[in-house]
């Protein structure tokens, strides 16, 4: 008798699954379909973005390339249409290095190229701080403290990527300067931070000693 039992209860499942199958079927085949397209669409993506990344990879080192071959016209050329065509990591870095190549022909002009990534919120935090502090070596030695304190103050925090260089750069500029105060409190700065590399730690030991005795009390 049980088996009859399970029988009929097999022939209702069989009965309730043909049914919703009738029903939903067309529903499940479009779903099945979308999630074929879906992840085919999805692995051609990464396809096309690994292909991308490799060329615009190949075209940076190329450009390197003419670099150190001391073809500055040309690597300059090569960098900025990587900065046009190119999308995130290798766009910023193939600006900072168009910079580094006007720089070779006309420092002011490379000034103005390391301002506008400055100035450009699209660009990583700390690529922008580089090119702060790109802008402020080409200005070293023909603007005053006051003018070089506003463009490295800001990248001169505690948290700072490149706080240190910043850091020596006031100082230096300081000094020159005539502002002892202000060379004190950088010498400082650069004395009390742990993270402090120790080859500049030494050179600010010898600009400290270049003080006046007062600003060393």
């Amino acid at each position: 008798m049980s088996e009859i039992f399970n029988e009929v209860d097999e022939e209702v499942r069989r009965e309730r699954l043909k049914q919703l199958w009738d029903k939903y079927s067309l529903f499940i085949i479009a779903g099945a379909i979308l999630i074929i397209a879906g992840v085919g669409g999805w692995r051609g993506y990464q396809y096309y973005e690994g292909k991308k990344a490799a060329e615009t990879g190949a075209a940076f080192t190329a450009a390197a390339d003419l670099a150190e071959q001391n073809k500055h016209a040309e690597a300059e050329a090569a960098f900025n249409n990587i900065a046009a065509t190119a999308s995130g990591g290798y766009r910023t870095l193939a600006r900072l290095r168009a910079a580094a190549e006007v720089a070779q022909r006309d420092p002011k002009e490379a000034v103005k190229v390391y301002d506008a990534i400055a100035a450009d919120r699209s660009v990583p935090a700390q690529d922008r701080d580089l090119a702060s502090l790109r802008a402020a070596q080409f200005l070293m030695d023909s603007v005053g403290y006051a003018d070089l304190s506003q463009r490295l103050e800001p990248i001169a925090g505690a948290d700072a990527a490149y706080r240190h260089t910043a850091r020596e750069m006031l100082a230096l500029s300081a000094w020159r300067a005539g502002n002892v105060a202000a060379a004190r409190q950088w010498i400082e700065q650069i004395n009390t931070d742990a993270g402090t590399p120790a080859s500049l730690r030494n050179r600010a030991e010898v600009l400290q000693a270049l003080l006046p005795p007062a600003a060393k009390s």
